[in-house]
């Protein structure tokens, strides 16, 4: 038989063999595949913490951080915040995320004009404790700033560079992960996660750790082991905290 015969010949052997291992792969484990087409990955591109990372059965928060995987940050792909966004989005009624949340979580708002922005109200700040009259103005407005609960720098390294282009906008825009808060304890927690920075109003700690692994769950993101246990040590003080926005 011709070498370029042989060479077709064993080609075709090797495929009919790959096919093979495939199909009974696939038979074997029917949710392998299923699980990769829901997240939009292909095989290769299926994260690892993914099949680490099981369903909860309980929603108090100790217990769905215990469902969460946990590994180091990743380091090898680097964060942009425009990978998640550039502007805010726009809400259902119409009004952009960031005015959305300041109606939201400020009293006795009101509104400029009459539409979506809001030109003053009065903040409870869970950060701080402290009361913060809110007035819109160049000099004024970022007395108070909305905040990501899980900073996206910390959630990119946790596995949102792992998540669709639509998975991370949502993250961005999505209220669980948004508050209104002091201006300068917004600053100062920047891109930490809750074993480098929590808030100084203990009376708040637990709802915001609740809100974190809340996050991390409902995005498929790990912690840290630091983070991990800067959580077990908060949610220890309040075993009952529940997880918020999430459904059995």
């Amino acid at each position: 038989m011709p070498r370029s015969a042989r060479y077709r010949m064993r080609r075709v052997v090797a495929t009919i063999i790959a096919a093979t291992a495939f199909a009974l792969f696939i038979f074997l484990n029917p949710k392998s595949y299923e699980d990769a087409s829901l997240l939009g990955f292909s095989g290769d591109k299926l994260p690892e913490y993914r099949a680490e990372q099981s369903n909860a059965d309980s929603m108090l928060a100790k217990d769905v951080l215990e469902n969460l995987a946990v590994k180091e940050k990743d380091t090898e792909h680097k964060y942009y915040r425009k990978l998640f966004y550039d502007n805010w989005g726009t809400t259902a009624s119409g009004c952009n995320t960031r005015e959305a949340i300041l109606a939201r979580d400020l009293m006795d708002v009101v509104y400029k004009d009459g539409g979506c922005k809001v030109e003053s109200g009065i903040l409870n700040d869970p950060y701080t404790g402290k009361t913060i009259n809110f007035q819109r103005g160049q000099d004024t407005s970022s007395a108070v700033q909305i905040d990501h609960i899980v900073a996206l720098s910390n959630a990119w390294s946790t596995g949102a560079y792992l998540l669709s282009e639509d998975e991370r906008y949502e993250i961005s825009q999505d209220p669980l992960n948004l508050v209104a808060v002091d201006g300068p304890a917004n600053q100062e927690k920047s891109d930490q996660a809750a074993d480098a920075w929590l808030p100084s109003n203990e009376a708040f700690r637990c709802q915001y750790v609740a809100r974190q692994i809340s996050v991390k769950y409902k995005y498929r993101l790990w912690v840290t082991p630091p983070e991990k246990l800067a959580m077990q040590r908060v949610l220890a003080t309040c075993p009952d905290e529940p997880t918020r926005g999430l459904e059995q």
